[in-house]
């Protein structure tokens, strides 16, 4: 049975800005396994394996979420495991907004008596799954991309997506998807381009 959990997705620009972050570490073969683009997320919160009339219960109370479409920007470079790190990720500036919306979700999860989740919630692009990479490879990467940031982008929804239990990372499948209410944000443009979440198709091989 395919996990499910619900997330957020990221602009067309914010991801080819995050493929940029691809490589540079020279570690031993099976250390670092880097994300496709197309798989970069914000994971609101996870899931798991559940029934299929758990499924639909979801689906149906996500229904009624109603909130207005926010901006986002991803800034800073950093890893989970302090002792044994295990995935370096693009953070996300702070956003009462998508506090917000991940606490519904929280609150739903709770009335469906999901299992709660252990992690705290931290908001975050995974770019790399990491296997006995060496402190030293990991702390050069780190200081050398400290500085990234994006630009603001428009979230207009938020989605269910479900992975294989097997490796983590994708590929996902989008399972549902649930519109945001319009909101301003510059007109929804920026340069003459559309650059809401929802309008994201990463270019053919730009991440090569």
């Amino acid at each position: 049975m395919p996990r499910l959990f619900t997330a957020l997705e990221i602009s067309r620009d914010a991801a080819l800005s995050l493929s940029l972050l691809r490589g540079g570490i020279i570690g031993p073969k099976g250390s670092v396994r880097w994300i496709d683009p197309e798989n970069y997320h914000i994971t609101l919160r996870f899931i798991g394996d559940v029934e299929g009339h758990v499924a639909d219960e979801i689906v149906h109370a996500l229904d009624r979420i109603d909130r207005q479409s926010f901006t986002l920007q991803l800034a800073g470079v950093d890893v989970f495991g302090s002792k044994k790190p295990h995935s370096i990720y693009a953070g996300v500036t702070p956003s009462p907004d998508l506090l917000a919306l991940q606490a519904e979700m929280e609150r739903i999860c709770q009335r469906l008596r999901l299992p709660p989740d252990p992690r705290k919630f931290t908001p975050h692009v995974t770019l790399a799954r990491l296997k006995g990479l060496p402190d030293m490879q990991l702390a050069r990467y780190l200081s050398e991309r400290g500085n990234f940031t994006t630009l603001p982008f428009n979230v207009s929804r938020f989605v269910l997506m479900s992975s294989k239990e097997s490796t983590g990372g994708g590929p996902y499948v989008t399972e549902e998807v649930w519109p945001l209410r319009s909101a301003s944000f510059n007109a929804g443009f920026e340069n003459g381009q559309d650059v809401s979440a929802s309008n994201y198709q990463f270019p053919a091989g730009a991440a090569e």
